[in-house]
């Protein structure tokens, strides 16, 4: 049954290893790393954005970053949607599974 509520599946599409794009990149592993660092690029996005409302430059300058890691976002995601074995080489491990 698919749920209709927007916000949970929103939280789902971003967070849900299994229904985002990053289903995709075969590696567990780089799917929690590409995660990871979009939570981290993220978290400082919205703290220095939060932070520079007092002053108009240091706005814009928060701004910039907020509108760049939303880029940044659908890059990946649309990148593991569509080519998800550009992920593959981040892994450390070839092609039949074995580390190199």
């Amino acid at each position: 049954m698919k749920n209709k509520n927007p916000v949970v599946h929103a939280w789902n599409f971003i967070f849900d290893h299994e229904v985002s794009p990053l289903r995709n990149i075969p590696d567990i592993a780089v799917r929690h790393y590409v995660l990871q660092g979009l939570g981290l690029m993220w978290a400082v996005s919205f703290s220095l954005a939060i932070g520079s409302y007092a002053f108009l430059a240091a706005s814009i300058v928060g701004h910039a970053l907020l509108i760049g890691a939303a880029a940044i976002t659908v890059a990946v995601l649309s990148t593991a949607a569509a080519k998800p074995q550009v992920f593959a080489r981040f892994s450390g491990r070839r092609h039949d599974g074995e580390h190199e």
